[in-house]
């Protein structure tokens, strides 16, 4: 058998595999690649292979960099079946729409551009029809259900405790007569976190293929993130603020929601205080992912289950009210009173969340609580920096609000955890291949898997291809590699974004928009910039 690392290898988006056996092709998981431009540029590639030579797809779970580009893999030919768990399949069918909608949102803006400039129209990555039709072809497994795909190929899910429907994949496999194990762990969620229950333990594995993404790092102050959370929302209510938490629509809004609920079903103090205020969840796609939990109990753990037990649904607190209609959004951005906003996106680049920090921000007595990873450059990013000022919408908003984060929260568990599963299985892999994480993290982390469990691990690269079979693992020929003509495409539309940026640069000088002090900083960056475009043009 043959596996080909296309995606998810040396990097954390993007995740797919590909699987040769016996004629038979099939991934695993077929993800968006996300991040910059460079990145962005890879979803536009041609798949390595022909999307309609792909029998099935066993998909691990719903997000994006893991689903993302399964309707441009119908788009270009797939017509086959795509496994996954229940849970999964209802959270597809609202992620890859949305996706879609951002897909064909983002080029319509750009091809208003390129039509003022005389530019050639570009096409969406895929099209709301293309996710349409791709969630057809889902079908729904239980977990500890095995799928006997023909004699020679099965597979089980496990829950992976990631996030709703997540699962470890088992794929059992026949060659020359043996048969041998391979686990995929999915991304592998941590231990007691609301809702979900804890990633199964695997008895154990031939060749193991695990995630990376803190393979190198502890989560902090897990144990206290509850109380926090808690402390901090009862400490702006009491000073008459709101509380705004940009959240991720699917899993951290249900995360958080549930942590409420929780703490209302109490008789504390901080009880009575937040039973006082409103909470609003001002995302649609949160709205339909909460309903999906809802229908989903039989995936929650044993004190989410308790709650249902005793006549409590636990992601809705009785003082919650979604947000639907935009009418209703801008009614909630005048709204004065005390109250809790959740509202995505969790890292503020796009989504209402902009609006409630637009009308927010400059009060004193709100927080803006973050409960999630922001990446550099992002508007999340720069509150979390200290900037005192930010601008949204084009307009400058003063930071007057106190700005909080929540290290705690995360979907991944860190080294310990991912140590800590493979130490319990009972036959531990003959061959570990480390995946889903950057480069240095993989490697890191790949060091001290080999040294605890004295056994060989692998760290592929994108286009590297394994021939796996019972007793050997040998690497094979590259299927495709880094061509100069993506190089060449990535540096292209760089300057293709630079230069629309000159030309608004040149406008603000023109009119003098754009205040000395700026325009003094920048000055540096551009000699900077002048300088590496001279040594990269000197052998021209």
């Amino acid at each position: 058998m043959k596996i080909t690392f296309i995606g998810g290898a040396q990097s954390v988006t993007g995740s797919c595999y590909l699987f040769e056996l016996e004629g038979k092709k099939f991934l695993v998981d077929c993800g968006m690649f996300q991040g910059g431009l460079t990145e962005e540029l890879l979803n536009y590639e041609s798949f390595p292979f022909n999307p309609s030579e792909i029998e099935f797809v066993i998909l691990s779970h719903a997000h994006i960099d893991h689903s993302g580009r399964i309707p441009k893999l119908y788009k270009d030919g797939f017509r086959g079946v795509i496994y996954t768990t229940d849970a999964t399949m209802d959270l597809c069918s609202i992620m890859l729409p949305d996706s879609a909608h951002i897909q064909e949102s983002e080029i319509e803006w750009k091809n208003r551009k390129r039509k003022r400039e005389g530019k050639e129209q570009l096409l969406p990555l895929y099209t709301l029809e293309d996710a349409e039709n791709v969630l057809k072809h889902f079908r729904g497994v239980k977990y500890g259900q095995k799928i006997q795909i023909d004699k020679n190929l099965s597979f089980v899910f496990k829950d992976a405790g990631h996030m709703l429907g997540s699962a470890i994949v088992e794929l059992y496999i026949k060659e020359n007569g043996k048969e041998y194990k391979l686990v995929f762990s999915g991304d592998l969620g941590n231990r007691n976190v609301p809702i979900l229950k804890d990633p199964t333990i695997i008895d154990g594995c031939d060749y193991l293929f695990i995630e990376s993404t803190y393979g190198n790092r502890l989560h902090v102050d897990v144990e206290n993130k509850f109380k926090k959370l808690i402390d901090i929302i009862c400490t702006t209510i009491s000073n008459g603020g709101k509380v705004i938490i940009p959240s991720f629509a699917v899993g951290r809004t249900q995360e958080i929601l549930y942590e409420i609920a929780k703490e209302i079903s109490t008789d504390s103090e901080e009880a009575k205080i937040i039973r006082n205020v409103e909470i609003f969840v001002d995302s649609p796609l949160a709205t339909s992912a909460t309903a999906i939990y809802k229908k989903h109990i039989d995936y929650f753990d044993s004190e989410a289950a308790m709650f249902i037990k005793n006549g409590i649904y636990p992601l809705e607190p009785p003082n919650l009210r979604f947000i639907k209609s935009v009418d209703e959004s801008k009614w909630l951005n005048e709204y004065d009173k005390s109250c809790i906003i959740i509202s995505s996106s969790g890292m503020c680049e796009a989504g209402r969340i902009k609006h409630h920090l637009k009308h927010n921000l400059w009060n004193e007595k709100n927080t803006v609580l973050f409960v999630g990873y922001q990446a550099p450059n992002t508007l999340g990013r720069r509150l979390l920096d200290g900037q005192k000022k930010v601008k949204i919408f084009g307009e400058e908003v003063e930071v007057r609000a106190k700005i909080e984060y929540i290290e705690a929260y995360s979907g991944h568990a860190d080294k310990s955890g991912l140590f800590s599963w493979i130490e319990q299985m009972s036959e531990k892999p003959k061959k570990i291949f480390v995946v889903h994480g950057e480069k240095e993290i993989q490697l890191e982390f790949a060091k001290e898997l080999q040294n605890r469990f004295n056994t060989d691990v692998i760290v592929p690269a994108r286009g590297e291809m394994y021939e796996i079979a019972p007793e050997y693992v040998a690497p094979s020929e590259r299927l495709f590699s880094e061509l100069p003509s993506f190089i060449n495409l990535s540096v292209l539309a760089q300057i293709e974004e630079i230069e629309y940026e000159l030309d608004r640069l040149k406008e603000g000088i023109k009119n003098s928009a754009i205040s000395p002090e700026r325009l003094f900083a920048l000055n540096s960056n551009l000699e900077e910039l002048r300088y590496l475009l001279s040594l990269a043009l000197n052998d021209y």
